[in-house]
């Protein structure tokens, strides 16, 4: 009986791994990073991070939320249905293949699955599938509470990954201003995958891995469900850097998530109050996402040139600049004692003394401040740097 439990557990990870939202992801995850790495060569014939960072980060910035919120989901007993699945699971596949990421927050996802289950009911009440039935559903029972709830636990977290990954791998890129200059902004384009084990009503699992570990409270089992849940995001930062703004933004996320919580906890006495949670969850989640793009879109450039110095887009990671602390937006008027305004005299002042490197930096805030780094043979030949060219 051992070895038929372990082959149970192997064949439950090997329908995890198989599931389309997780080999989707993979796929859709390197062709992020291909996508990025062109844009960036085009602006500075480097790239910033190597190729398949999105796919290296896609689990490992994400498995302990997933942990926790599996952890959360089924100490609480927040059981959901497996059709909910299912349809959260088909919207979450078609966001990615649109490759449009405004739209890949769980809260759509979740939202889209419920009031899909509602039309179901409303227009084709006789279907079934393999002993699933729509007509069964309580979308005014425990659906209207749990999924909710969810639903704003899943904001959270995406609030959280945003807040603090996002601007570690924002991707500058050089673009006009509406003078004909060049001037830098950032690009955030990310996915996530997080593996829910879910609680799911019924011993549908049996049919798959009679052994897999099940719950049973009075006359009604349940079974634990891993599901690879998705979560994206895309905005472009030029009003504002992307270390300032993003983890604004994901503070804003995680508060609309708490207020969802909230509000869909109520349901346990006003069901309908759990309707209402999604769609303050996805409202909000919306007005968001508009309110951020009319900003950035209507302020200056946060990295635009200046008539003296050159202006920082990026910083190679493990580079001499990215070990003086340099930043992007900041300018450097001077190196090794000599004025440069443009890459080509960077690059030529640097080699003045290619040893030892002095530079005089204006930050963001306009304070002036004097930087020296030691150069070794192995070090990038200009410290590093992407600027606007």
């Amino acid at each position: 009986m051992g070895e038929q439990v372990i082959l149970d557990l192997l064949k439950a990870i090997a329908l995890f791994f198989l599931n389309p939202v997780w080999l989707i992801a993979i796929v859709v995850a390197v062709g992020l990073g291909y996508f990025r790495v062109k844009r960036e060569r085009r602006s500075f014939l480097v790239r910033l991070h190597p190729g398949l960072t999105e796919m290296k980060r896609l689990l490992a910035e994400s498995w302990l939320p997933a942990l926790i919120l599996s952890v959360l989901l089924s100490g609480i007993g927040l059981t959901v249905d497996i059709g909910w699945i299912v349809l959260f699971s088909a919207a979450a596949i078609l966001a990615m293949i649109s490759f449009y990421y405004q739209a890949t927050s769980p809260i759509y996802f979740a939202a889209i699955a419920f009031f899909g289950l509602y039309a179901l009911q409303q227009f084709v009440p006789d279907f079934a599938f393999r002993g699933w039935t729509v007509a069964d559903l309580d979308l005014f029972g425990d659906l209207a509470l749990t999924v909710p709830v969810i639903a704003g636990l899943f904001l959270i977290a995406e609030g959280v990954l945003i807040r603090r990954h996002i601007a570690r791998y924002a991707s500058p890129f050089l673009t006009n201003t509406n003078r004909g200059l060049r001037a830098a902004a950032f690009k955030a384009k990310r996915l996530w995958l997080l593996p829910i084990v879910f609680l799911v009503p019924g011993d549908f699992m049996l049919a798959f891995t009679p052994y897999w570990p099940q719950l049973t409270l009075g006359a009604t089992t349940f079974s634990f469900l891993p599901v690879p849940i998705i979560i994206g995001f895309s905005q472009i930062a030029r009003a504002s850097f992307p270390d300032v703004l993003f983890p604004k933004i994901g503070q804003a996320v995680i508060t609309i998530g708490a207020i969802v919580v909230v509000i869909g906890a109520f349901a346990w006495w006003m069901p309908i109050l759990g309707w209402a949670a999604l769609l303050v969850g996805v409202i909000g989640r919306v007005m968001l996402s508009i309110i951020v793009a009319v900003r950035e879109r209507k302020g200056g450039f946060a990295a635009a040139p200046k008539p003296t110095g050159v202006i920082i887009a990026g910083i190679l990671p493990e580079s001499p600049g990215d070990k003086l602390g340099l930043l992007p937006g900041e300018c450097i008027r001077t190196v090794n004692g000599i004025q440069v305004s443009n890459e080509k005299e960077l690059y030529d002042a640097i080699q003045v003394n290619a040893a030892h490197c002095r530079l005089q930096v204006i930050g963001r805030d306009g304070e002036v401040r004097l930087m020296q780094q030691v150069l070794y043979r192995h070090d990038h030949h200009r410290l590093g740097l992407l600027v606007v060219r």
